[in-house]
């Protein structure tokens, strides 16, 4: 029984190995997509901490009556997840426009990870040798990774209405909060 622990313990612990040097390689192989996805993915943790963050019945929450609600903030996140990455994909489908129809904070939450999930899409299939691919979004010509970067600005931009709108609840927003371990 011990020797079977020892092997099976042996065998994990490669299988984590090879599939970090697996990533380590690709990385090395494209270091600026891969750089891109790493700020995206750390964006993207955020926006959906901070949405989980706020309690349901915030959702409805705007600091003045000019601005979106909380709820809208989520929606138009993963919205713009869509958009961005579906010029990136070359796919001209539209998104399912979640800020105008999702509401309640589990379907907006679960729509944003959806929106995240597509969005991966652009990154699973693009190296650093079609990263200058030129693609057009709102009337100009851009490179892919230009492209994803505006979409990780753009989600970063609204993270910090978020932000506000957390700390007007009494909350911590998520980059405020001490590092999980």
């Amino acid at each position: 029984m011990k020797t079977f622990a020892w092997f099976t313990t042996i065998a994990f612990a490669a299988q984590l190995l090879s599939a970090q040097s697996e990533s380590d390689a690709k990385a090395r192989a494209n270091p600026l997509v891969s750089s891109s996805r790493m700020v995206y993915e750390m964006v993207n943790q955020t926006v959906l901490r901070a949405a989980e963050e706020m309690p349901e019945e915030n959702y409805s929450f705007r600091p003045t009556p000019e601005v979106r609600t909380f709820g809208q903030l989520v929606g138009h996140v993963a919205d713009g997840q869509y958009e961005f990455c579906s010029a990136a994909i070359g796919n001209p489908t539209r998104g399912p426009q979640v800020e105008k129809n999702v509401t309640s904070k589990a379907e907006l939450i679960e729509a944003l990870k959806k929106s995240f999930q597509y969005c991966d899409k652009a990154y699973d299939g693009l190296t650093d040798a079609h990263a200058a691919d030129m693609v057009r979004f709102f009337g100009r010509s851009m490179p892919k990774l230009t492209l994803l970067d505006f979409n990780i600005a753009h989600t970063d931009e609204h993270y910090g209405n978020m932000v506000t709108y957390l700390r007007m609840k009494g909350l911590v927003p998520p980059s405020s909060q001490p590092r999980r371990k």
